[in-house]
């Protein structure tokens, strides 16, 4: 079945339909990721966006059930240059396409992704729509549709994607790290009670007071979706939160949350940074990490105020900020994803950083 991917600049890239047949719309940006197909498709921070694989070949390896890095898809299309119809893995259970159609995900293939991915990098990221029905559109469809494609914004994204109500994991372990999840992946909680964490997943809407109440070791801010800044309410939250001293660690969304509360400010990305090739340089040594990163905002690093903390790494290719050492609060934030699957994995090591401060603030709250 035909599908054309319709931008809001009036560029047309004509297809082949994959996964649900029918019409999307979503902000269309790029993922560089040759691997981790399934896990950029259920990670939330996704949530309201149009994923497009720059490698050629995706599902090859084929889908999964214990992959999944949240409960279901939240992207709001796909776009790949080719789906792979025959995978060949033992954990393979299901097609990419037949994930789709599962989900509820309408795609599309067989268009020309370099040349899309290069219309995003020059244009920046822009709205767009895919659809199997352009063709049985009237004039005035199709005029409604450019309108609603134009329209489009990403709001609520948080609220959107949080947990309703809290979990526990690992209970009985330690230390007792509570978890706030403005669309938590799956593997933060896994690196957490790897290390033998009792892990309390909270909502994004839990108050200081109900955090306090609940007395964690330490605290966990996951990753998410959407403008940081929307977020009044949440930031001025957290803000309370960190002042108590709690030993705390953010990531992605999480670190950007925290630079706002701090005082600093966050910008829209042209293009964003997704995928699992970004090199991040740690400030003041000369070690350089290859991250995975999911993100279309970046923490302005020059106006965090020196009094609260410093710009502790950033991004090798552009000098954004990608990491927070504060000085005002016992935190230190990331924006790329030392948890992340399928990789690469060289920053997991900032998790047995946030246990060792939670547990040097407990042997100093005792000494």
């Amino acid at each position: 079945m035909k599908a054309i991917l319709l931008l809001a600049n009036g560029q047309i890239f004509e297809g082949e339909s994959l996964g649900l047949p029918g019409t999307t719309i979503g902000e269309v940006v790029f993922a560089t990721g040759m691997v981790g197909f399934e896990e950029t498709l259920t990670d939330p921070s996704y949530y309201g966006q149009i994923i497009t694989q720059t490698y050629p070949l995706i599902g090859n390896y084929g889908m999964n059930s214990q992959d999944k890095e949240s409960g279901r898809v939240w992207a709001r299309g796909y776009i790949v240059r080719e789906a792979c119809t025959a995978p060949s893995n033992f954990r393979c259970e299901m097609t990419l396409d037949a994930f789709l159609k599962d989900n509820g995900v309408v795609g599309i293939q067989g268009l020309d992704t370099r040349r899309l991915t290069r219309v995003l990098r020059e244009s920046g990221v822009m709205n767009g729509a895919i659809t199997t029905e352009y063709d049985k559109m009237d004039q005035a469809a199709r005029a409604d549709l450019m309108a609603r494609i134009r329209g489009y914004a990403v709001t609520d994204a948080v609220v959107s994607v949080t947990c309703e109500e809290r979990t526990e994991h690992n209970i009985g372990g330690a230390p007792h790290v509570a978890l706030l999840d403005f669309g938590c992946k799956t593997n933060i909680l896994r690196c957490l009670v790897k290390r033998g964490c009792h892990v309390t997943v909270l909502p994004s809407t839990t108050t200081p007071e109900e955090l306090a109440a609940l007395a964690p070791d330490g605290l966990m801010l996951s990753n998410g979706p959407g403008d940081p800044a929307e977020n009044v309410d949440l930031i001025a939250r957290l803000r309370v939160m960190l002042d108590s001293g709690i030993p705390t660690f953010g990531i992605c969304l999480g670190h950007q949350l925290t630079a706002l509360a701090a005082g600093a400010s966050t910008t829209k990305l042209k293009y964003g940074h997704r995928g699992a090739n970004q090199p991040v340089t740690q400030v003041g040594t000369h070690r350089t990490y290859i991250t995975s990163q999911n993100h279309g905002y970046a923490v302005v690093g020059e106006s965090l105020p020196a009094q609260v903390g410093a710009v502790s790494h950033v991004n090798a290719n552009d000098g954004t900020c990608e990491g927070v050492q504060y000085s005002q609060w016992n935190c230190f934030t990331v924006q790329f994803h030392p948890e992340a699957c399928g990789g690469p994995r060289d920053t997991e090591f900032l998790f047995d950083t946030f246990i060792q401060r939670i547990n040097e603030s407990k042997e100093d709250r005792h000494a």
